[in-house]
């Protein structure tokens, strides 16, 4: 799972945005959260999350993942391979948490794995995405039945006071027990249609020194299906 450390693009589980370069292009970056939400979920508290990509002509690989301060949190590695030109985007994304199982258990009931599969178009006043595990640990329905949990993101950037803002909803559109809250404010399933992700988020660069800015950001999220709330800041380098 992908966290929200600023207001927008690949860090809102999208692929790296990659334009039509000649040339390969590499990109590094590292965040630290004051806590780790992720649609909703809580999966953590102060965290740093790396990131590495390489990008060639709309074509994108990149691996992500979160480390927390606290030794009980989960560690996370992702690996997204995902294509993007002008608007549309497509990508697929296997998530790992460390856990009871290690990396390279793949069974459909001992795997720590989820891949999901997503699509969806940016309209530059409006993006909209659409997510669904297809294999690992895909959710399973309430008469345990594999529920292929589903999420549908609506957001929409604006500019106010001189600060980039991005208010989003986000929803898992029928019952699953993989979308329940997290670590905290949890459910043991998730039955029918649910709104778990409603926030807005500020971002803006600090200016150290002429060639050097540091991006932070603040968000506000509230899930309604949990009744859960959060308010988190993200620094990234």
């Amino acid at each position: 799972m992908k966290s929200v450390a600023i207001c927008g693009g690949m860090l809102l589980g999208l692929p790296l945005a990659a334009s039509a370069q000649n040339e390969v292009e590499t990109e590094v970056d590292v965040d630290i959260v004051s806590s780790y939400i992720w649609r909703g979920q809580d999966l953590g508290g102060v965290s740093i999350q790396p990131s590495i990509a390489i990008s060639y002509k709309g074509l994108s690989l990149e691996a992500w993942g979160s480390i927390g301060f606290d030794k009980e949190d989960s560690k996370e590695l992702d690996l997204t391979l995902g294509y993007q030109t002008g608007g549309f985007s497509i990508s697929v994304t296997d998530y790992w948490s460390s856990g009871e199982n290690g990396y390279f258990h793949y069974g459909a009931h001992n795997t720590a794995h989820t891949f999901e599969g997503q699509i969806g178009y940016d309209f530059g006043i409006l993006a909209i995405n659409w997510h669904t595990n297809f294999a690992g640990y895909i959710g399973y329905k309430e008469d345990g039945k594999k529920a292929y949990a589903s999420y549908i993101a609506v957001s929409a950037p604006f500019r106010l006071g001189g600060i980039d803002w991005t208010a989003e909803v986000g929803a898992t559109p029928w019952g699953n027990d993989f979308y329940t809250g997290g670590d905290s404010y949890e459910k043991e399933m998730i039955n029918g249609f649910a709104v778990c992700d409603v926030s807005i988020c500020a971002s803006k660069e600090i200016h150290i020194t002429p060639t050097f800015s540091l991006p932070l950001s603040a968000k506000i999220t509230w899930n309604p299906a949990t009744e859960g709330t959060f308010f988190t800041a993200a620094i990234s380098f």
